[in-house]
Parts: C-alpha cells; sequence; structure tokens
C-alpha cells in the first residue's frame, strides 16, 4: 500500500488524500477504511495485519482518527467514511460503463433494495448484482465458491463487500484472485444497510462533532457497549504512547 503521502497511526499508514482526490485515483485494488475498532484488531490479530498490509488503498473512515491525527506531524486533510464515500464513488461513475458494482452483504431482501435505490439514482445499472449470504459464509467453502461464480457470471467489476471487520477484509484477500474480472474491491461494513434505507445515518450533529459513534451506540447498546467502552477505548492509550514515542508494533 503505497499510493502517496501518508499519515503513520498506531501500526498502519493511512493514505493522506481528499474524497475527490481519492475518487479520481481510485481505479483498482483493495479500499480499506480504518476505524478506532479496526485499530485494535491491528494490536491483536496477525492475519488482519498482514491483510491490511496487502491493501493498495487505506484511508480514514473515523473522524476521530482524524481529530487526533492533528496531533501528528503529518496530519490526515480530512475523515473519509466509507458509507458516505460509496455514495460519492457511483454517482462520480454515473456515466462510466466500465464500473459495475457488485453488493456482496446485508440480511436477505436488503441488498436488493440498495441496488433498486442506487441504479434509480444514477439512472443506469451500475449495480449489476447482489447477494446476501448467509451467517457464517465465510466459513463455508461450499458457498463461497457459489458466490465467486455468482460474482463472476455478473460482470461486475467492483465488488462491495459489506460483512463487518475483520471477516470481509480477510475474505477479500482470501477470494481476490478467483474473481479476475473484479478491479476494485471495497470492504465497506454497513454501507449496504445505509443505501437500502435499512439504517439512518446520524443527524448532522453528531457527525460535525465526531459523535457518529455515540449515536450508532444509541441505537443498539446491547451489541455496542463492549465494542465502544471496552475494546475501542484502548485506542487512546496506544496513541498516547505514539505520542510519547513508546509505542511498538506488535507485529513489526
Amino acid at each position: 500500500m503505497k499510493k502517496g503521502k501518508h499519515t503513520r497511526i498506531l501500526n498502519i499508514d493511512i493514505l493522506s488524500r481528499t474524497q475527490n482526490e481519492l475518487l479520481c485515483k481510485l481505479e483498482g485494488g483493495i479500499l480499506y477504511t480504518p476505524n478506532l475498532d479496526h485499530l485494535m484488531k491491528l494490536q491483536r490479530d496477525r492475519e488482519f495485519y498482514d491483510i491490511y498490509q496487502q491493501a493498495e488503498w487505506i484511508v480514514c473512515d473515523s473522524k476521530i482518527l482524524f481529530l487526533v491525527s492533528k496531533l501528528l506531524k503529518h496530519p490526515l486533510p480530512m475523515a473519509i467514511p466509507g458509507s458516505s464515500f460509496f455514495t460519492a464513488f457511483y454517482n462520480y461513475h454515473a456515466n462510466n460503463s466500465d464500473c459495475k458494482i457488485f453488493l456482496l452483504g446485508a440480511a436477505e431482501g436488503v441488498a436488493e433494495k440498495a441496488m433498486e435505490n442506487i441504479n434509480r439514482k444514477v439512472g443506469r445499472r451500475i449495480v449489476v448484482g447482489v447477494h446476501s449470504p448467509s451467517y457464517g459464509f465465510e466459513k463455508n467453502e461450499q458457498e463461497c465458491e457459489e458466490l465467486i461464480g455468482i460474482v463472476n457470471e455478473s460482470g461486475a467489476t467492483v465488488l462491495l463487500v459489506g460483512a463487518g471487520a475483520p471477516k470481509q477484509e480477510k475474505w477479500i484477500a482470501k477470494y481476490r484472485s478467483r474473481m479476475p474480472n473484479v478491479k476494485l474491491f471495497m470492504a465497506l461494513g454497513a454501507t449496504i444497510d445505509f443505501e437500502a434505507g435499512n439504517i439512518k445515518r446520524a443527524p448532522r450533529i453528531f457527525q460535525t462533532l465526531a459523535l457518529e459513534w455515540f449515536y450508532r451506540f444509541l441505537k443498539e447498546p446491547k451489541r455496542l457497549f463492549r465494542r465502544y467502552f471496552v475494546d475501542d477505548i484502548q485506542f487512546f492509550y496506544y496513541f498516547a504512547k505514539q505520542l510519547l514515542g513508546l509505542y511498538k508494533d506488535p507485529f513489526a
């Protein structure tokens, strides 16, 4: 992953680009969008860490990461949340007939709704296929083989996988070579749900104050309490060590 200037946060290099610059340059490879949760997983999961090193595009998904980067010598120019970036991406490629998107992820029926919404907004069939896999699909080799066939038969050149981290990133890394027509792979979490209208993004005030994570917590407190208040809070301890020159990459 060496696509120009970057900012080092803990043990990954995050691309230092604006959204417009990324849209102009993003033609192929793998796109990952780290947030605090990713950063914490990257301290403990060697396979996830190694997969991150293979990505051509790593951009900041988190407003919090963007804000703390201002304490570094080379701060990030902006946060590029994956959900809003994808909307900008398909609008940017609205008239590019070579851009054919496949949506993999979300619950039954959600991806279909997202496809309908996107194609209606763009005015053409830019999303050429969708599939909602079963729970734990990544462990089912037969289902994965079927998925590869479905993607290849669709003629897609862009594959968005929305299955949560690190599942989506590991699936892309394992199977990307089996889908030769796909030029660009994007791991974008709940983006399919957002496009379907199944999940609403936080109100603008929450986004502006870097509290979109808190809005999501209020919506799903039982599921997200441990993630936000136990696991992710440790990021600030590691980042403080980085500022003091005491941080050590566990996998270096």
